[in-house]
Protein backbone atom coordinates (compact mmCIF):
# COMPACT_ATOMS: atom_id res chain seq x y z
CA UNK A 1 0.00 0.00 0.00
CA UNK A 2 2.78 2.44 0.79
CA UNK A 3 4.29 1.80 -2.66
CA UNK A 4 1.31 3.55 -4.25
CA UNK A 5 1.82 6.73 -2.27
CA UNK A 6 5.53 6.74 -3.10
CA UNK A 7 4.70 6.46 -6.78
CA UNK A 8 2.16 9.28 -6.51
CA UNK A 9 4.60 11.48 -4.60
CA UNK A 10 7.40 10.89 -7.06
CA UNK A 11 5.05 11.48 -9.99
CA UNK A 12 4.06 14.93 -8.71
CA UNK A 13 7.71 15.96 -8.37
CA UNK A 14 8.68 15.32 -11.97
CA UNK A 15 7.40 16.99 -15.16
CA UNK A 16 4.21 15.53 -16.59
CA UNK A 17 5.51 14.57 -20.02
CA UNK A 18 8.69 14.39 -22.04
CA UNK A 19 7.57 17.28 -24.28
CA UNK A 20 7.29 19.64 -21.30
CA UNK A 21 4.42 21.56 -22.89
CA UNK A 22 3.24 22.98 -19.57
CA UNK A 23 6.74 24.23 -18.78
CA UNK A 24 7.22 25.69 -22.27
CA UNK A 25 3.94 27.57 -22.02
CA UNK A 26 4.85 28.96 -18.60
CA UNK A 27 8.23 30.10 -19.92
CA UNK A 28 6.59 31.80 -22.90
CA UNK A 29 4.27 33.74 -20.61
CA UNK A 30 7.22 34.70 -18.41
CA UNK A 31 9.04 36.04 -21.46
CA UNK A 32 5.91 38.00 -22.40
CA UNK A 33 5.72 39.53 -18.93
CA UNK A 34 9.41 40.43 -19.13
CA UNK A 35 8.84 42.06 -22.52
CA UNK A 36 6.01 44.17 -21.07
CA UNK A 37 8.27 45.25 -18.20
CA UNK A 38 11.09 46.17 -20.58
CA UNK A 39 8.66 48.03 -22.84
CA UNK A 40 7.42 49.99 -19.86
CA UNK A 41 10.95 50.96 -18.93
CA UNK A 42 11.68 51.96 -22.52
CA UNK A 43 8.55 54.12 -22.49
CA UNK A 44 9.90 55.87 -19.42
CA UNK A 45 12.86 57.04 -21.49
CA UNK A 46 10.68 58.41 -24.30
CA UNK A 47 7.42 59.61 -22.77
CA UNK A 48 8.65 62.26 -20.29
CA UNK A 49 9.43 64.55 -23.23
CA UNK A 50 5.78 64.40 -24.25
CA UNK A 51 3.81 63.71 -21.09
CA UNK A 52 6.08 65.21 -18.47
CA UNK A 53 5.53 63.65 -15.06
CA UNK A 54 2.43 61.88 -16.40
CA UNK A 55 4.81 59.43 -18.10
CA UNK A 56 5.10 57.54 -14.83
CA UNK A 57 1.46 56.40 -15.09
CA UNK A 58 1.84 54.15 -18.18
CA UNK A 59 5.19 52.95 -16.87
CA UNK A 60 3.70 51.99 -13.51
CA UNK A 61 0.72 50.36 -15.23
CA UNK A 62 3.02 48.34 -17.47
CA UNK A 63 5.12 47.21 -14.53
CA UNK A 64 1.97 46.29 -12.63
CA UNK A 65 0.66 44.29 -15.58
CA UNK A 66 3.99 42.47 -15.83
CA UNK A 67 3.82 41.52 -12.14
CA UNK A 68 0.19 40.39 -12.45
CA UNK A 69 1.07 38.36 -15.55
CA UNK A 70 3.92 36.65 -13.69
CA UNK A 71 1.59 35.82 -10.81
CA UNK A 72 -1.14 34.47 -13.10
CA UNK A 73 1.42 32.47 -15.05
CA UNK A 74 2.80 30.84 -11.93
CA UNK A 75 -0.66 30.08 -10.58
CA UNK A 76 -1.78 28.60 -13.92
CA UNK A 77 1.36 26.46 -14.18
CA UNK A 78 0.98 25.05 -10.66
CA UNK A 79 -2.73 24.34 -11.21
CA UNK A 80 -2.26 22.52 -14.51
CA UNK A 81 0.81 20.65 -13.28
CA UNK A 82 -1.10 19.47 -10.22
CA UNK A 83 -4.10 18.37 -12.28
CA UNK A 84 -1.94 16.47 -14.76
CA UNK A 85 0.18 14.71 -12.17
CA UNK A 86 -2.73 13.73 -9.93
CA UNK A 87 -5.17 12.51 -12.56
CA UNK A 88 -4.86 9.54 -14.82
CA UNK A 89 -6.34 11.43 -17.76
CA UNK A 90 -4.22 13.54 -20.10
CA UNK A 91 -7.11 15.90 -20.83
CA UNK A 92 -7.26 19.12 -18.86
CA UNK A 93 -9.86 21.85 -18.95
CA UNK A 94 -8.41 24.96 -20.52
CA UNK A 95 -7.80 27.99 -18.38
CA UNK A 96 -9.87 31.08 -18.81
CA UNK A 97 -8.74 33.74 -21.21
CA UNK A 98 -7.90 36.39 -18.60
CA UNK A 99 -4.16 36.37 -19.20
CA UNK A 100 -4.30 36.57 -23.03
CA UNK A 101 -7.02 39.24 -22.81
CA UNK A 102 -4.94 41.28 -20.36
CA UNK A 103 -1.90 41.11 -22.61
CA UNK A 104 -3.96 42.02 -25.69
CA UNK A 105 -5.37 45.12 -23.99
CA UNK A 106 -1.92 46.17 -22.73
CA UNK A 107 -0.39 45.65 -26.18
CA UNK A 108 -3.07 47.71 -27.94
CA UNK A 109 -2.86 50.47 -25.32
CA UNK A 110 0.94 50.51 -25.58
CA UNK A 111 0.74 50.69 -29.37
CA UNK A 112 -1.71 53.59 -29.27
CA UNK A 113 0.48 55.39 -26.74
CA UNK A 114 3.56 54.79 -28.91
CA UNK A 115 1.70 56.13 -31.96
CA UNK A 116 0.67 59.27 -30.09
CA UNK A 117 4.23 59.72 -28.84
CA UNK A 118 5.61 59.33 -32.37
CA UNK A 119 3.17 61.87 -33.79
CA UNK A 120 3.92 64.33 -31.00
CA UNK A 121 7.69 63.92 -31.36
CA UNK A 122 7.42 64.18 -35.14
CA UNK A 123 5.49 67.43 -34.80
CA UNK A 124 8.10 68.87 -32.47
CA UNK A 125 10.99 67.84 -34.71
CA UNK A 126 9.34 69.33 -37.83
CA UNK A 127 9.10 72.75 -36.21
Amino acid sequence: MSGGTEVAASRSDRPFDAGLWVERTALAWRRTALAVAVGSLAALRILPEILGSWAFIPTALGAGVAIVALGLTHRRYRRIHTILTRSESEQVALSGGALPALMAVVTVAGGVLALVAAVQLGGRLAL
